[in-house]
């Protein structure tokens, strides 16, 4: 897969807090279209993001990133970890693409991105992410990406929900 088509921007301390601003500022800050609904989370997991950057400012390469469509310079969504390696060395990610800009491969990208990013540290030995319990256009994009299937659960906020793995044996 070519990745050319997508730039990742960490989101530290700063960014966060522009953000949180609104979308004209953030817009001014990284000169970009910022489209409207660029995230469905709201500014919620900005500030828990920008709190948990602060309480550990080493954690930020696993916390929060804003993919850039690099022909338009335009911001399509936001992406990321849900922390550092745990002590099996597993990071788990997490991916949205606005609306205007799904079903065009995008996902796909942002996370074979999030997958090279992850194992360039050496303490990652498996990348994990949770999809709603149903074939849909997320589960396309991990097994594209080559994540297996690991096990269904029950997850209090989402209700039934599939875990996904991909090893580091399967990245070359």
């Amino acid at each position: 897969m070519k990745l050319n088509r997508i730039r990742l921007i960490n989101g530290d301390e700063k960014l966060l807090q522009t953000i949180l601003k609104g979308d004209p500022y953030l817009s001014q800050e990284l000169k970009l279209t910022i489209p409207k609904k660029w995230s469905e989370f709201g500014k919620e997991i900005f500030e828990f993001t920008l709190e948990a950057l602060k309480a550990n400012p080493s954690e930020g390469k696993w916390l929060v990133y804003l993919p850039i469509e690099t022909d338009s310079k335009t911001l399509i969504g936001t992406c990321g970890y849900k922390g550092g390696p745990d002590e099996e060395g597993m990071v788990e990610i997490g991916y949205e693409v606005a609306e205007d800009f799904r079903n065009q491969g995008y996902a796909t990208e942002i996370t074979e991105l999030l997958v090279r990013l992850a194992f360039a540290d050496d303490r990652v030995r498996k990348i994990q992410a949770h999809t709603l319990a149903e074939k849909n256009a997320s589960v396309r994009v991990l097994e594209k990406c080559g994540f297996k299937f690991v096990k269904e659960f029950m997850e209090e906020e989402d209700g039934l929900v599939w875990k996904w793995e991909r090893p580091r044996s399967t990245y070359q």
